[in-house]
């Protein structure tokens, strides 16, 4: 915030008289030059401030000087609202996270590793996209970064340990923590964490898309080795960048009734798609995080590849934008506690990995692959509810103001 030095109310002295009248005397000396009185001029208006009654807000006698009162507090703004279409969005968006992890073990069965790969094509990318919209004003201030330290390093420090344990009791030998490796799905945290990080950066660069995207397809021609997931740290990058550098009206354009019917074509077209390449691509290419090397295929075959991957993911990003309902509903609220269910839902689909249920007949059926879509529909908006809310803030939105001081700034030498 900057206050000016410029005063204001009766701090801003005496305004400048009428002009004089035609017929007034002249001055006494003519050689003086015409420069504004600096006195007051006891003929003109006194501004005073409100004040409360009695003397404190009375004028003073002493040369009609307004005495000091005391100033009134401006009223505090109003709390904006939020928007129900990215609530909206993001709910749907997780359950589209939960389904595919859900389909991950499935993929034998032909429906389901086709929508294996169409949901995977876009559903990261369209979360990554609106959290970027939504840090267009993150700054180094002390508020914000002590939200981004409780609010997404906190929960990968606290995530990372328990499901390590977690897959440590459900019969690894060993028992593996490290930070600097993200397990299953704290890869985003840390992602988000360093995205967040850089958003100054790419707030001043010119063109911030195109040196991202440039970032993106230079990390895929190396092999950066697994730390922090740096892959996909840099190979997301663009969606992040493209949310930063969207604006409402861009979002507008989507909420229009005439942008329905062709996103719903679109998403058609994309499924089809995936079914149609489902036998010709690796399912490595929609992780986001081998190299060219690891996928088999050269530094210019695989750019061609990643260009046509970026541009996929944003088609089906906007056209699944255009059927996301505007109003508010009653799964509304649940958009803004979808990392609950990101964060929680591994659990379960671990779970049955861990105890072979992922190996049951039925499951490995058109009809069981509905079954479970529709098992990890429910999940997902249980996960995301307030009773869940209530019970794992502590640990996805701890308390921890005894652990900051205020901001510290370097001495002047």
């Amino acid at each position: 915030m900057t206050y000016s030095t410029r005063p204001s109310g009766a701090e801003t002295g005496p305004q400048p008289g009428p002009p004089a009248a035609a017929d007034a005397p002249a001055p006494a000396d003519r050689h003086r030059p015409d420069v504004p009185d600096p006195r007051p001029d006891p003929a003109a208006p006194v501004a005073t401030v409100p004040g409360p009654p009695g003397p404190a807000g009375a004028a003073a006698s002493d040369g009609g000087r307004p005495a000091a009162g005391p100033r009134l507090a401006s009223p505090p703004k109003p709390r904006r609202e939020r928007d129900p279409f990215f609530d909206n969005a993001k709910y749907f968006a997780i359950l589209l996270v939960v389904s595919g992890h859900s389909i991950a073990n499935l993929q034998n069965v032909p429906m389901a590793k086709g929508l294996y790969i169409f949901i995977y094509m876009f559903h990261m990318p369209l979360f990554i996209v609106i959290t970027g919209y939504f840090s267009r004003n993150w700054t180094f201030s002390p508020g914000k970064a002590r939200k981004l330290i409780t609010n997404v390093g906190v929960p990968y420090v606290v995530f990372e340990v328990a499901y390590s344990v977690y897959d440590w009791l459900a019969g690894r030998h060993d028992l593996e923590i490290s930070l600097l490796s993200p397990y299953y799905l704290t890869w985003f945290l840390c992602a988000l964490f360093l995205w967040r990080l850089s958003t100054p950066v790419w707030q001043q660069i010119r063109w911030p898309l195109a040196v991202a995207l440039g970032f993106a397809l230079l990390a895929y021609m190396s092999d950066l080795g697994s730390t922090f997931d740096i892959h996909r740290v840099f190979g997301l990058l663009p969606f992040y960048v493209l949310g930063l550098k969207l604006r409402p009206e861009h979002f507008e354009l989507l909420k229009r009734p005439a942008a329905r019917p062709i996103g719903a074509v679109v998403l058609a077209v994309g499924l089809a798609c995936s079914y149609l390449v489902m036998k010709h691509m690796s399912v490595r290419w929609i992780f986001w995080k081998d190299p060219h090397f690891m996928l088999g295929v050269g530094d210019f075959k695989g750019t061609l590849m990643r260009l046509a991957m970026f541009a996929c993911a944003t088609v089906l990003v906007a056209a699944f934008l255009t059927l996301v309902p505007r109003r508010k509903y009653w799964f509304t609220a649940l958009g803004a506690t979808t990392l609950y269910c990101y964060l929680l839902h591994g659990f379960v689909t671990r779970l049955l990995n861990f105890t072979g249920w992922w190996g049951a007949d039925w499951m490995h059926t058109p009809g069981g692959v509905v079954a479970v879509i529709c098992g990890a529909v429910v999940v997902g908006t249980f996960l995301c509810s307030p009773p869940v809310q209530r019970t794992m803030s502590w640990a996805l939105e701890p308390k921890m103001t005894w652990v900051f001081t205020p901001l510290r700034r370097p001495g002047r030498g």
